[in-house]
This record gives C-alpha cells, structure tokens and sequence, in this order.
C-alpha cells in the first residue's frame, strides 16, 4: 500500500537535460539582468556625473561673481582687496587677471584658453567670469576646483559596488528560482524511475514463481498451480492498474446498476487465498447493495484496498470488510499510518516504503475512481493498530 511512509532525504543528481535547461535558464536570466543592470548603471551615472557638474559650475559661478562684486565695491570705496582673505573664504583656487591676460594675484599656474567660460584641465575645470569689468585693473576671474574628478570617482567606486552586490543577489536568486521550479520536474522523473523499478520488481516475483513451478523437472502439484495461479493473477492486477491509470480514454464500459456486492463476493475468493498465506482472516458482513458504477472500476477500487490491507498487515492480523447502510469499509491490522503522512496518501506514486512492494499507483486509482462517482471516502489509522478506509456510497447514485 502507497501510504504508510517512512520518509528519506534523497540525494537529488540532475540528469544531462535538467542540468542544460538549468543552465540554460540562468544564462538568460542572469545575461538579461547583466544587460538591464549595466544599462541602468550607465543612465544613473550619467544623471548623476551632470548633476555633479552642474552642481559644481554653479558653485565656481556663485564664487567668481561674489568676487567680482567685492573686487566692483573696493574700487568704489577706494580699499584694495586682501587675496589671501579672498583664499581663506572660498574652496576653490582663484586667480586675477588683466585685460591683457596678465595674472595680477592667485594660485592658478595652468594657462587660461579665455575664449571660453568653462576648461577642463586634465582632470579640473576652470571658469572665466569677466563681470568684474576692469575695476582695480582686474577684467577676469579665473576660478579651478579640485575636487570634481574625485567626486567621479566615488560615483564609479559606489556604482561599482552597487552593481556586483546586485548583481550577486540576482544571481543567488536566480539560482534558487531555477531549482525551484525544476524540482517538480525532477521529482517527477525520480518518481516515474522508482515507479519503473518497482513495477519491474512487482512484476519479477510473479513471474519467478511461475517459471519455477514450471521449469524442468517440477511436477505440477496442487501446490504449484495454485502458485501458478495466484501468480498470473497478480500480473493481470498490475496489468489492469496500469491499464486503468495510464490508459484512462481506452478503459471501461459505460456505469451502469450493478450488484457490487456479488462483484466484491467474487474478489474476495481470490484474495482468500493470498491472505491465507500470510495467515491474515478476512471476516465480511456484506449486505445486496446496488451502485451505478462500471464493474472495472469497482473491481479496482476494491481489490486496491483489499490488498493493501492484506499486504500491510501482520502475520496472524485480520482485515474485516463491509457492505451495508450505503458504506463500504476496508479496515485491517496493520502497521497503520503516520498522522503526517496522511495527506499524502493518495498521491500518484507515493509509496509508504520499499519493504513490502508496490509501485504507489493503488490509492491513486482508489481517489480517482471516488473522485469520478462522488464517493466520499475516509481514513482512520493509528501506527501499529491498524487502519480503516470508509467510503461513503452517494445515496443519490444507489438503487433501489
């Protein structure tokens, strides 16, 4: 039975597509947010590297006109002006001129180009303010700051940074994107492989007993053709499994009323004989009981929980099933359910353990088929007690 489950951390080894759709996935993910946050970066820092410029210039402009004023009320007030005070109250380096171009005072050393208002000086800009008009002798005010190009700098250092922790936590998000959305697929594939090996696994026992009780030199006992027996009768179960649950549009007749309780009579005899063998009692209380069903599907649907309660019970337990009052309940001695596992019990190819077999489809069919004629069903189970299955038989859909 697929639902009494001892789980196990699995070590997940991608295979070669999984590995390439992985790869795949982050170079365009990671390569589109190279491109965007690199044409980001050079946006902001030419925002930013204008700004800093304008910032600066404007500062030169407010600076030379200050002193262009003082230089216009000391000639009007017949003082002379102090440059080292004019040094002390600016941050910038300064320097006067004449009208021939001639430095009178100042710290500037670079040779003026005064065709134009603003020059950059390899990493410095100087401005040329001539508001000054030729008072005290002065026509220009030549200003150079120092600290534009390292302001840069900082910029292209933050941006920088900026960018590679970004770009670091993209790529770490990123990466747990990919794998987030390629572990369904994965499991899916490590599901449909262990479905693989334990469908093979299912189908070796079987067929082993009936080559060994037909090989050379075996008599065809009682003992042996019941074994032969129940052997072709477990490979025709898995066969008509996997035909119900992979080959859905090909399967059953159309529902019609039927004596589920003559069907389930029928099956019974069959699982008499399995049960016996792990000396399990099967005790019935089945009344006439009508369902508008297909007889495939109730035969799938009781045979799984059936043998479910047979397979996982203990040697020497017993598993009662009853008909009657519109349920049908399947209940056993077994190894019973963990509480936290009860939610995953229907799942396709959910398997409780590797020990007593089976491939993880039975409960699967079991929901489906309730699912498909609106039968109610319930699970009780206690670990080591036992469980119970109950399904409740939509009244609407009994006849009468």
């Amino acid at each position: 039975m697929s639902i009494y489950k001892q789980k196990k951390e699995l070590v997940i080894v991608l295979t070669r597509s999984e590995k390439s759709a992985l790869v795949r996935f982050l170079s365009l993910y990671l390569g589109s947010s190279f491109i965007l946050l690199t044409i980001i970066a050079w946006l902001f820092y030419k925002v930013e590297s204008n700004l800093y410029y304008d910032l600066i210039t404007s500062n030169m402009k407010s600076v030379a006109s200050k002193i262009s004023s003082t230089i216009i009320y000391a000639h009007m007030t017949n003082q002379k002006i102090n440059p080292e005070k004019i040094r002390k109250n600016i941050d910038f380096d300064f320097a006067l001129y004449n009208n021939n171009h001639e430095k009178l005072v100042g710290n500037i050393e670079d040779k003026i180009d005064f065709t134009k208002k603003i020059n950059q000086y390899g990493n410095s800009f100087i401005l040329i303010d001539d508001s000054a008009l030729g008072h005290l002798g002065i026509n220009y005010v030549v200003i150079k700051e120092n600290f534009f190009h390292k302001k840069i700098l900082e910029l292209k250092e933050k941006i920088f940074i900026s960018f590679l922790l970004i770009f670091a936590f993209l790529f770490i998000t990123g990466f747990y994107l990919a794998k987030m959305f390629i572990k369904p697929i994965t499991n899916e594939r490590l599901k449909l492989n262990n479905f693989i090996k334990d469908t093979t696994h299912e189908l070796n026992t079987p067929i082993t007993a009936i080559l060994m009780c037909t090989s050379k030199g075996s008599s065809l006992s009682e003992k042996n053709l019941q074994r032969i027996n129940l052997s072709a009768k477990r490979i025709s179960e898995i066969y008509k499994d996997l035909i119900y649950l992979f080959l859905e549009e090909k399967k059953k007749e159309s529902p019609k009323v039927l004596k589920i309780d003559e069907i389930l009579n029928e099956q019974i005899e069959y699982f008499t004989t399995l049960a016996s063998k792990k000396r399990v009692q099967i005790t019935t209380d089945i009344e006439s009981t009508s369902f508008f069903i297909d007889k495939e599907s109730f035969i799938r649907l009781s045979n799984n929980l059936i043998s479910n309660a047979i397979k996982y019970n203990k040697i020497g337990g017993s598993v009662d099933i009853i008909l009657k009052n519109n349920q049908f309940i399947v209940s056993d001695t077994g190894t019973g359910i963990d509480k936290k596992n009860l939610k995953d019990i229907f799942k396709r190819f959910y398997r409780a353990n590797s020990v007593q077999g089976g491939f993880g489809i039975g409960l699967n069919i079991v929901y489906t088929i309730c699912k498909e004629h609106n039968i109610d069903i319930n699970v009780d189970s206690t670990q080591n007690k036992g469980t119970t299955f109950t399904l409740n038989l939509n009244s609407t859909l009994i006849a009468q």
